[in-house]
C-alpha cells in the first residue's frame, strides 16, 4: 500500500531536484527506493501529473516534467497575483509572533548572502514566503501557490545567481516585510508583486547564469 510518507517523499525528490527533469520514472525502482507497492507507484504518477510533475505518455512510462523558460514567466506572473493576495492577507492578521518570525527570517536571509552561502539563503527565502502564506490563512492560495512553486523550483534557485539578483531580493523582502508588519495590506501586495515580477523579468531576459544544474534547489 502507499503512505503518506512514502508519496511525499518522491515529490520531494522531484521538488528538489533529485530526481532531473526528463528523468524515466520506472514503476520498479520507485518501488524499491520509496518502499512502494507497484500499484501504488502507478497512483502516485497519475497524483504527480495532476500537479504538473510528471508527465506519462502511451507505450512509454512516465518522466518528470520540464519547464520551459516561457511556462516559469508565467507561472511567477500567476504567483505574484496569488502571493500578492497572501501578503495583503498577512497584513491584516499579523501578530507580535508572526512580526518576530518575520524579522528572523530577513535577518538570517541576509547573514546567509553576506556570508556568501545562496544555497542557505535560498532555502530561508522559502521560510519566508512560507510564514508570509501561513501568516495569511489563506488556505486556497496556499494550495495553488505551493502546487505552482513546485514546478518553477529548478528556476528560482538559478536567478538568484544572476550578478545583482541577491542584494535585489533582500531589498524586495524587506519591503514585503515591513510592509506586512506595520499592517499596510495595500503596500504588502504591491510588495509582493514586484518581487515576484522581478524574477519572472530575469528569466524572461534569458540572463540566467550558464552552466547550472537545471535540477539545482532552491528558490527565489
Amino acid at each position: 500500500m502507499e503512505t503518506t510518507s512514502s508519496y511525499d517523499a518522491l515529490r520531494a525528490a522531484i521538488v528538489r531536484g533529485d530526481l532531473a527533469p526528463d528523468a524515466r520514472l520506472v514503476e520498479s525502482d520507485i518501488s524499491t527506493t520509496f518502499d512502494m507497492s507497484r500499484g501504488a507507484v502507478r497512483t502516485a504518477l497519475v497524483r504527480l501529473e495532476q500537479d504538473g510533475l510528471v508527465v506519462r505518455e502511451p507505450h512509454r512510462g512516465a518522466r518528470v516534467r520540464r519547464v520551459s523558460d516561457e511556462e516559469a514567466v508565467e507561472i511567477l506572473e500567476a504567483r505574484a497575483v496569488l502571493e500578492g493576495l497572501a501578503a495583503r492577507q498577512a497584513a491584516h492578521r499579523v501578530d507580535e509572533r508572526g512580526r518576530a518570525r518575520l524579522r528572523t527570517y530577513l535577518a538570517r536571509q541576509r547573514e546567509l548572502l553576506a556570508d556568501g552561502d545562496l544555497i542557505a539563503a535560498s532555502d530561508v527565502n522559502a521560510e519566508l514566503h512560507a510564514a508570509v502564506l501561513e501568516i495569511s490563512g489563506h488556505r486556497t492560495a496556499t494550495r495553488l501557490i505551493n502546487t505552482l512553486s513546485a514546478q518553477t523550483v529548478r528556476y528560482q534557485y538559478r536567478t538568484i545567481l544572476i550578478p545583482g539578483r541577491p542584494a535585489a531580493s533582500v531589498d524586495e523582502h524587506a519591503a514585503i516585510i515591513d510592509a506586512v508588519i506595520a499592517g499596510r495590506p495595500d503596500d504588502a501586495e504591491r510588495a509582493m508583486r514586484r518581487h515576484l515580477l522581478n524574477v519572472a523579468d530575469a528569466v524572461r531576459s534569458g540572463r540566467l547564469p550558464g552552466g547550472i544544474d537545471s535540477a539545482s534547489r532552491g528558490v527565489i
